[in-house]
């Protein structure tokens, strides 16, 4: 009799649960995502993550493609096609959405971060979630803050011990006025260039070196091209992971809560992912033929002096972010 009731009671609480399941309202959706890096970089890894939690949540109603290595285009192509509705997803570095909001040229500043938990506090608080509303206006949401992490340099040429060793190389940079300057403040030639062309202009000697952080640099294979490696960590990305605000409207309130859960829990496994790869990151980069040199603190209290001047001049625009997120940056500090 017992045992007749347990197994009466379990099938009672399983028909609530499918009645649950059954009263969302989730139709068959399948979501394109797309990327810069290429499958196994820790961004790919959160975007798969991102799709296995979503199918999970939708009973398999809602799938996720996910599209790695720029197959989609570069950012700048991406964020048009989310515009337009005609991808659903990306994520990429925050201070890319400068050309679409201003305010995230902030994201951009170089040693604007003292440590990735220190860029957590900040971007997954107020100060984070008031950017990306900012985006709505512009037919994107903004979801989560993933991250790419700390940028360093590398070049063809030769290297780099002291701010001065820098004067003269032709460096891609992220396409946004900020990376130009900031360049252009240490003598260098910056070239804009879509992250899918990079590798072919190392490779041809287009350009003479990039920054990015360790597992950029890794994942897409730069070390067969660029022989040294510079410790700079001169800027941190965060990076947003944005939403169609066209298909978005479309979706009903339980789809949303699926997948803005889902970019916040992917969210914290990919930082995870990425901040555990980045210790044996640089010691594979120097197997793989990567001559490596670290500037010392003299010559990385110099860098800061030539780049502060650059930040003195994009904050001017939006004084009244940068205040808000240093008063952020100083309570977190005390």
């Amino acid at each position: 009799m017992k045992r007749l009731m347990i197994k009466t009671v379990l099938a009672a609480a399983a028909l609530a649960v499918l009645g649950v399941a059954s009263a969302q309202d989730i139709k068959e959706r399948t979501l394109k995502l797309g990327l810069q890096n290429p499958k196994g970089h820790p961004l790919e890894q959160g975007a798969t993550r991102f799709a296995e939690i979503v199918a999970a949540k939708s009973g398999g109603k809602l799938k996720v493609n996910v599209f790695p290595g720029g197959v989609l285009g570069g950012d700048a192509a991406t964020v048009s096609a989310l515009q337009g509705g005609t991808v659903e997803i990306t994520v990429l570095n925050s201070g890319i959405l400068a050309s679409q909001v201003k305010d995230f040229e902030v994201y951009d500043f170089p040693f604007m971060f003292a440590s990735a938990r220190e860029a957590d506090a900040v971007v997954d608080g107020p100060f984070g979630q008031k950017l990306h509303a900012k985006l709505a206006d512009k037919a994107i949401v903004g979801l989560a803050y993933w991250e790419l992490g700390f940028r360093n340099m590398s070049n063809s040429r030769r290297p780099i011990t002291k701010v001065e060793d820098i004067a003269g190389l032709k460096l891609r940079v992220i396409p946004n006025p900020i990376n130009i300057d900031w360049v252009k403040a240490l003598d260098a030639n910056p070239t804009p260039l879509a992250f899918p062309e990079l590798y072919a202009a190392l490779e041809q000697k287009a350009v003479d070196g990039q920054e990015n952080p360790f597992s950029v640099i890794l994942a897409n294979k730069f070390a067969e091209v660029q022989k040294h490696l510079a410790v700079t960590n001169h800027q941190y990305n965060p990076q947003s992971f944005i939403f169609s605000k066209k298909v978005w409207d479309t979706l009903s309130a339980d789809e949303k809560k699926i997948i803005g859960d889902a970019a916040v829990e992917a969210g914290k496994y990919q930082r995870q992912v990425n901040r555990e790869a980045a210790a044996g990151q640089l010691d594979q980069l120097k197997k793989a033929g990567m001559q490596v040199t670290e500037l010392s603190p003299a010559e990385q209290a110099k860098l800061r002096a030539r780049l502060a001047p650059v930040i003195d001049k994009h904050g001017a625009a939006i004084a009244a972010t940068v205040a808000e997120l240093q008063a952020e940056l100083a309570k977190l500090r005390k």
